[in-house]
């Protein structure tokens, strides 16, 4: 069973990869909203150590011509999902990861301020993977119980917080699915 250790902000017992793309979360704010996102590198590839090396700001810009735009970015998540099922962390839960970008939620804006940004290994028309869907859900569950403040109804996609800017995790994510294995 995965578990969040709170004063850590980590996972316990996945791969640690810490990246420099983040900061503390505003004081008093508190962690109530989890983001989905979907992401491939280069698009529509998957494996490699492209996402990790993104994340850490050492992607090659003249290892693929996709990435001569995104080398300079500085972008994060919490966790990503690989396609295997794999989970792998990025940033302490506790702290502030840069994954929403302008993002609105109920009115809120800024919405790295209290979110955790989970990126599935994936594009927005190719199905996920049952071990992404299973790993995901054990994920959120340890989340929630980590922070109560995040129930099923405040787990949400990039696309519903950046509405015209962002489209992930796309139609192919199954978002009935996922409610039905958080019960």
């Amino acid at each position: 069973m995965i578990e969040v250790d709170t004063i850590s902000g980590r996972v316990l017992g996945v791969r640690w990869v810490p990246s420099p793309n983040c900061d503390e979360r505003p004081a008093g704010c508190d962690i109530d909203l989890v983001v989905v996102h979907g992401i491939s590198l280069p698009a529509g590839e998957f494996g490699g150590g492209f996402i990790d090396a993104l994340f850490c700001n050492c992607l090659d810009p003249a290892h693929h011509p996709d990435f001569t735009e995104i080398a300079p970015l500085r972008v994060s998540a919490h966790v990503l999902i690989r396609r295997d099922g794999e989970p792998v962390q990025y940033v302490s839960l506790r702290q502030r990861a840069w994954h929403a970008g302008a993002s609105w939620f109920e009115g809120r804006a800024a919405c790295n301020d209290f979110s955790i940004g989970i990126e599935l290994e994936g594009t927005d028309t190719e199905p996920y993977t049952d071990a992404q869907y299973a790993a995901l859900s054990e994920l959120l569950q340890a989340i929630m119980r980590a922070y109560p403040a995040i129930t099923p109804q405040r787990i949400t996609g990039h696309s519903d917080i950046a509405p015209g800017r962002k489209t992930d995790p796309g139609p192919a994510f199954d978002w009935a699915r996922l409610r039905r294995l958080l019960g």
